[in-house]
């Protein structure tokens, strides 16, 4: 699927854009591979580790529809990673937030559209389901931008689904490397609350499954993979089992535990053996039957009352677990 074919990614140099370009590069012959993403810097440093007769490196911003036009000439797949992603920066910040997450949405669906991309999968976040946060707000209706896509393109060939998936264990965002900070400066690790759970997923399981969901897509999907959950204590325990910790309260838009399927999308949420699917609550002007998926992987429907939260998950990681995983 891969193989000659011209890729964007937009927010490329983020830390699942890095390892999905790499990755890329390493399993197939993409022709083109297409970093998008504002910060010159990173480009630079990334281009240092990553380069080669297919890759190009295009300053721009989602927010410029007209750009993104331009970088998408001639691209068949993208996977739109770019956002503003801080909890707090976006409840100071709201508008910066929106700027980004809901109108670089827009432009990106336009110029993919009008480009004739064949395929777009957009990264969400588990902070997207029942959000308390404008992050989470604004993610959520991303989700909803590219699902309503799939309608909007009437009869141009460009397909869009959606991954939704939770923390990513290591990636600049996340509390490893701050407790592996705190842990090396010999000060208390930062608890929000013991209370806490996440869901947990590597940037390589995150990778993996975005690709994989690219072959599985019809259009219209939410992909949430199987992942694991931790509570945030073990997490500590498991980075530095001697380190004292501090509790410092809940951050401005942040909840004790995350949500990635809700109940009340149970009746639109299929199982399949390492994932869910929930289906769009629009009717499509093609339908589309999202219980077999393009690889021919056949899914149920969940009962009535099914939620997936990451409190009551059934697989929660030790704290040995947790150990292992970080040491990778």
């Amino acid at each position: 699927m891969f193989d000659d074919k011209s890729i964007l990614v937009t927010g490329g140099t983020g830390s699942f854009g890095q390892c999905f370009v790499r990755t890329l590069l390493q399993r197939h012959q993409p022709r083109r591979v297409i970093v998008f993403s504002r910060d010159e810097a990173k480009q630079f440093d990334m281009a240092r580790v990553l380069d080669g007769p297919a890759m190009r490196y295009f300053i721009g911003d989602v927010r410029d529809g007209a750009r993104l036009r331009q970088a998408l000439r001639d691209v068949q797949i993208v996977v739109h990673a770019a956002a503003l992603k801080q909890v707090p920066a976006a409840e100071y910040n709201p508008m910066e937030c929106i700027k980004t997450n809901v109108h670089g949405a827009e432009n990106l669906i336009s110029a993919a559209i009008d480009n004739e991309v064949e395929r777009v999968i957009a990264l969400s976040t588990d902070k997207a389901c029942n959000p308390i946060n404008l992050y989470g707000a604004t993610k959520l209706v991303s989700d909803k931008l590219f699902v309503a896509a799939n309608n909007t393109a009437g009869g141009h060939r460009t397909r869009f689904s959606v991954v939704r998936y939770g923390n990513v264990m290591g990636s600049r965002c996340s509390v490893l490397p701050l407790f592996r900070q705190c842990a090396a400066e010999g000060v208390p690790l930062p608890i929000t609350d013991p209370r806490m759970t996440r869901f947990w997923i590597t940037l390589q399981q995150g990778v993996d499954f975005v690709l994989k969901s690219f072959e599985r897509m019809q259009g219209g999907e939410l992909y949430v993979p199987k992942i694991p959950s931790a509570r945030i204590t073990d997490l500590a325990r498991a980075v530095a089992p001697d380190a004292p910790t501090r509790v410092v309260g809940i951050r401005p838009g942040e909840k004790l535990h995350e949500m990635m399927c809700p109940r009340d999308d149970a009746h639109l949420t299929l199982e399949f053996a390492d994932h869910y699917v929930v289906r769009p609550a629009i009717t499509f002007s093609t339908p589309v039957n999202q219980q077999v998926n393009a690889l021919g992987e056949h899914g149920t429907p969940v009962p009535p009352d099914f939620e997936y939260g990451s409190e009551r998950n059934p697989q929660f990681m030790s704290v040995e677990d947790l150990r292992r995983l970080v040491a990778q």
